[in-house]
């Protein structure tokens, strides 16, 4: 399959982030994670600890860490019913403060930051006068083709804010029933949260910009957006884990928190739990094998083309590379048991290639074309013996994942060196020997992969900034 980069371009140009350093060295992973609850020990409770919290779809966690990276407490919530739409706003609010309370007193007044990673291109649209809701939360998946049209005459063809679901969708769908709002603003879902706890309004980052058109490679928002008459509506971009301000007063004496408590800038959750794999070095990737399959690479080259669905995160002076395929945990949920899945795993030798060759998707098809045009379920024919079923099944996703990567080096990306795994798939120690085997490159379950985990990062890193 013939390929072409819409953009391949190194940061060898830009200026080194000020952050970067400090980031790199938040990442390091130089210590082995552990939760500790030692409430009876003052050197423990004094030290300045790092909360990260992470709000997912279905609900948030929080993880609150030390300049070591190790865990002191985490916990979870999930979001209480919501009725309509405009609910999950107060929905996200009250799990927010829960969680805060959640946190044991005896650490609150050792947390310097704070900071809040949530789902990419779920948009809120505020009043800036009073901070009221005027329309949202739109959620991540959901599309507005209504404004696609209207999107693509302005922005660079197959430019990722080219989808229905994009932020900028979001924003130009609204907008063209309610023109003429002067004191809009839009917001991400972290900055939303964000601001409730420091109060400064249009902030965000520029991970979660992305998809509304901010252009990281330049550090702005390009000149084909800032022409359009909602450009007001944009929020400033910092940074991701950038210090905007303290917490505000009510909420540091309601939960005791550190009088010297900052807020930071948040990131995706997907960034965040790349972030927590603590992947510092180009050609180190993250595949996150759950229900479908995710890879993200680190790059020195930025590369984007969104026939395959591939776009570039900054991450400092470098790129975050990926892209998704519906192949994965759900393929195999729908043919055996968690206990199948177990048993059947021990009969199959890893090292031994399987000669089936499956394209195992769900009914809805592909969004990562990297293996085969025709992107169709493909699970025949079925041998006899189930484990050689299932050894053929994982030994396909593997090609995928492998052609995906070769997919992004085709596109200009740093060649993949080293892949790290989250997510369910990480816990099948058979799978990952076939996965090292048809990659060609050591793979290894990541320490960390949760996202609140690499949210608490972005914490210490707007503390030592």
């Amino acid at each position: 399959m013939p390929v072409s980069s819409l953009s391949t371009k190194p940061l060898s140009h830009l200026p080194a982030k000020r952050g970067l350093p400090r980031l790199r060295r938040a990442l390091s992973p130089t210590f082995k994670s552990r939760i500790r609850m030692n409430l009876g020990n003052h050197d423990e409770t004094s030290k300045s600890l790092y909360l990260g919290i992470d709000f997912g779809t279905s609900g948030a966690r929080y993880a609150l860490i030390d300049k070591q990276g190790a865990i002191h407490s985490e916990g979870k919530r999930t979001y209480p019913p919501v009725g309509n739409a405009t609910d999950w706003a107060s929905s996200w609010k009250e799990a927010l403060f829960h969680l805060l309370g959640d946190v044991p007193s005896i650490y609150r007044p050792s947390i310097s930051s704070i900071s809040i990673d949530g789902t990419s291109a779920t948009t809120l649209i505020i009043d800036r006068n009073n901070g009221g809701l005027l329309a949202g939360p739109f959620l991540y998946n959901e599309s507005f083709p209504d404004a696609v049209p209207a999107v693509e005459s302005i922005a660079p063809a197959n430019h990722t804010v080219c989808s229905g679901s994009s932020t900028l969708c979001k924003l130009v769908s609204w907008w063209n029933s309610n023109c003429g709002h002067d004191s809009a603003l839009l917001m991400h879902q972290s900055d939303w949260l964000l601001w409730l706890l420091h109060g400064e309004y249009g902030v965000s980052d520029y991970n979660n910009t992305l998809k509304v058109g901010y252009d990281p490679e330049i550090d702005s928002y390009p000149s084909w957006l800032t022409a359009q008459p909602y450009a007001h509506m944009l929020p400033s971009v910092r940074a991701p884990g950038a210090p905007i301000g303290p917490i505000k007063e009510d909420l540091r004496s309601q939960f005791g928190f550190s009088k010297n408590c900052v807020v930071c800038t948040g990131t995706t959750d997907s960034i965040a739990a790349f972030l927590a794999a603590r992947t510092t070095e180009p050609g180190k990737a993250v595949t996150s094998l759950g229900s479908t399959m995710a890879i993200k690479l680190l790059s020195r080259v930025r590369v984007e083309d969104a026939r395959f669905g591939v776009y570039s995160h900054r991450l400092d002076d470098m790129w975050l590379v990926g892209g998704a395929s519906n192949t994965g945990g759900a393929v195999l949920r729908q043919i055996f048991t968690d206990d199948q899945l177990l048993v059947l795993s021990r009969d199959i030798d890893p090292s031994v290639p399987s000669p089936l060759d499956y394209y195992p998707l769900p009914k809805k098809g592909e969004r990562f074309p990297v293996s085969d045009p025709s992107m169709v379920p493909r699970l025949q024919p079925r041998p006899d013996s189930d484990a050689e079923y299932l050894h053929g099944i994982l030994e396909s996703i593997a090609r995928i994942e492998a052609n995906g990567y070769k997919l992004l080096k085709e596109l200009g990306a740093t060649a993949v060196e080293e892949v790290f795994t989250a997510g369910g798939g990480a816990q099948n120690e058979k799978w990952t020997v076939i996965r090292e085997r048809v990659l060609g490159v050591r793979v290894q379950k990541a320490e960390q992969t949760e996202a609140a985990y690499g949210a608490a990062l972005l914490a210490l890193k707007g503390a030592i900034s």
